[in-house]
């Protein structure tokens, strides 16, 4: 049975379109990721699908509920984290999950119980006493998710959950969440990480509000035209903007101290890049056939614009 369902979900702002067309199945209890840059259309659609946000066009289904007609039956079975969630920074964390508690009406008799598992939960009962606001940026957004889970939902709805926050607090989230979904809730995530997009079950790529791809993470991967080789110099931002220069038929993109070369002709362009590292006088390390990441296949993508599927109204996603 599918959690979220959308069919040409479309939402403009005037003459812009921030999300167009997207065709979206979720099923229960699974962690689904919608992964873009900013400006892509990701909290549009989050805003959408909580019912905050009027659709222009399309429909959308939450835990069966419509979103443009049962916005107050939705809001009982689920819960949404927004980028920047509304902690009271001069209450306690355990007066926050109280506030919580009264919006959501949950029951007196249930709400000591739940505190205190959403405290053990979230390793936050040593600290049920301290201000919210002295909490550290990961503890804030493991609170933030523990007042989104006080009233028990279905669907749990992050946008960019773990922006800004540090690796070690990212992993100890990514913990909590898998154990959520062991627990039969659905989870939709929004990241700009595409490191993290890699942990999802399935996950839909968007840029500039339409549908790029959708598919677990390796099926993803499939997308992108050809094939990857890496090339590490004496220079490599140098390199890059050499290469993006004089290798036609390329996407090249630079990765810390790594170029990478998207191409569909391994051949030709390894031969084209020693050429022309050879020719600008940097050292040339290493060049080697690599398996592509997301970040990779997503650059690739866009380049390309081979896989713009929601560009024709009613056409298929790139479901792999």
């Amino acid at each position: 049975m599918s959690a979220i369902r959308t069919v040409q979900l479309r939402r403009t702002f005037g003459e812009l379109v921030a999300v167009a067309g997207l065709d979206l199945d979720v099923a229960e209890g699974e962690i689904f990721g919608l992964v873009g840059p900013d400006g892509a259309g990701k909290t549009t659609t989050m805003r959408m699908l909580t019912g905050i946000l009027p659709p222009t066009g399309g429909s959308a289904q939450v835990a069966g509920c419509d979103v443009g007609r049962d916005t107050g039956k939705l809001k009982t079975h689920i819960g949404y984290m927004s980028q920047r969630f509304g902690l009271y920074p001069d209450l306690t964390v355990s007066e926050n999950l109280a506030f919580y508690a009264d919006i959501y009406g949950v029951p007196a008799r249930e709400r000591a119980a739940r505190t205190e598992r959403l405290l053990g939960f979230s390793h936050l009962t040593p600290f049920k006493q301290r201000l919210a606001g002295a909490l550290s940026g990961g503890m804030k957004q493991k609170l933030g998710l523990a007042c989104a889970l006080i009233h028990t939902p279905r669907v749990l709805f992050l946008d960019e959950p773990t922006n800004g926050v540090d690796p070690v607090s990212r992993r100890d989230f990514w913990r909590i969440l898998y154990q959520l979904v062991r627990e039969g809730v659905t989870i939709f995530v929004s990241t700009a990480y595409l490191d993290e997009a890699e942990r999802c079950n399935r996950l839909a790529l968007l840029h500039q509000g339409r549908l790029l791809g959708l598919g677990t993470p390796d099926e993803v991967k499939q997308l992108m035209p050809g094939a990857l080789l890496e090339v590490r110099t004496s220079a490599p931002r140098r390199t890059a903007l050499l290469l993006r220069e004089k290798l036609a038929g390329a996407t090249v993109g630079l990765f810390g101290d790594r170029v990478h070369i998207a191409t569909r002709d391994v051949g030709a362009a390894e031969t084209q890049a020693r050429a022309l590292v050879a020719a600008a006088g940097f050292e040339l390390l290493s060049i080697r056939p690599i398996e592509p990441s997301l970040e990779d296949v997503f650059v690739s993508v866009v380049a390309h614009g081979s896989a713009s599927p929601t560009d024709a109204p009613g056409a298929p996603a790139a479901a792999l």
